[in-house]
C-alpha cells in the first residue's frame, strides 16, 4: 500500500496543510490502516464519493480495498469549522458523506470531480472548492494564532486565552467552531504528532524515548508514554515498531 503527500498550491497554502494519495494494489486483499490523530479535518474523493473524515480523537482503523485509490485535502487546524460553515466540533470522531453536510452543493462538486482526468486536475478542483466555501471572511484568526503556540515544548494552554486577550470560555467556544475540540486536547494531539515524527529515529537507535519526551516538552517519559496510548493505543515502544514494519 502506497502512501504520499504532496504541497497543496499557493492558493490555498493556508488552509491547507497537504494534499495526500493512498493506493492499495490491485493484488492486494482487503485490508484496514490505523489512522492517528492529527488535529485536522480532510476532505476525501473515494469510490466516487465526497466523505469529510472528522476530526479523531483517538487512533481508528478504516479499511481499504484491493485497488482503491483515495484522494485527500487534509484542512490545517482552525479551518474546517469555516470551511464547512458549521461548527467543526459537529464532526467529530465521525466520517459523513459532504452531501449530508452541503446537499447540492457537494453533489455539484462530485460532478466535476467524476469528469475530471488525473489527479492534478482533481485536486484543484477540490482546492478551489475549499477556497470558494470559506464563511464570513475566513477562518478565525484568533484561533489560527492560538495553533500556531501549540503542541511546543514549553507551551502554556492555561496561559493562551490571556496572552489573546480573551476568557478562557471564549477560547474554548471560538475553538469547538473552528478546530473541532479545546485547545488543551489540540495541544496534545500536536505535541502527539511530533512524536509520531520521532518514531521512525527511535525505530532505527538513532534515538531514545527519554530524549525524546524531553525534547518534545512532555513532563518525563512516564507522561508521553500515557499520552501516546491515550491517542494511538499504543506505548511508544509499540508505535516506533509500527513505524518500522
Amino acid at each position: 500500500m502506497a502512501y504520499r503527500e504532496l504541497a497543496p498550491s499557493g492558493d490555498v497554502y493556508s488552509l491547507v496543510a497537504c494534499r495526500w494519495v493512498r493506493q492499495t494494489p490491485e493484488d492486494e486483499g482487503a485490508d484496514s490502516v490505523l489512522v492517528l490523530p492529527d488535529g485536522c479535518v480532510d476532505l476525501l474523493w473515494r469510490e466516487g464519493e465526497l466523505v469529510v473524515a472528522g476530526l479523531d480523537r483517538s487512533a481508528r482503523t478504516t479499511p481499504v480495498a484491493a485497488g482503491e485509490r483515495i484522494l485527500g485535502l487534509r484542512l490545517r487546524p482552525g479551518v474546517a469549522g469555516s470551511v464547512l460553515g458549521m461548527p467543526a466540533s459537529e464532526v467529530l470522531d465521525v466520517h459523513v458523506r459532504l452531501e449530508e453536510l452541503l446537499g447540492p452543493a457537494a453533489e455539484e462538486l462530485a460532478e466535476r470531480l467524476a469528469e475530471t482526468k488525473g489527479d492534478v486536475e482533481a485536486f484543484g478542483v477540490m482546492e478551489e472548492a475549499v477556497g470558494t466555501r470559506i464563511q464570513d471572511g475566513g477562518p478565525d484568526p484568533l484561533v489560527l494564532a492560538a495553533t500556531r503556540r501549540l503542541g511546543f515544548p514549553g507551551s502554556r494552554v492555561d496561559e493562551l486565552a490571556e496572552s489573546l486577550g480573551i476568557s478562557d470560555r471564549q477560547l474554548r467556544r471560538r475553538f469547538h467552531q473552528s478546530v473541532g475540540y479545546g485547545p488543551k486536547t489540540l495541544d496534545r494531539v500536536l505535541r502527539f504528532r511530533r512524536l509520531v515524527a520521532q518514531a521512525g529515529a527511535v525505530a532505527a537507535g538513532e534515538s531514545d524515548l527519554a530524549r525524546v519526551a524531553a525534547d518534545l516538552g512532555y513532563a518525563d517519559q512516564a507522561h508521553m508514554a500515557r499520552d501516546c496510548l491515550r491517542l494511538s493505543g499504543l506505548t511508544p515502544v509499540q508505535l516506533a515498531e509500527l513505524w518500522s514494519s
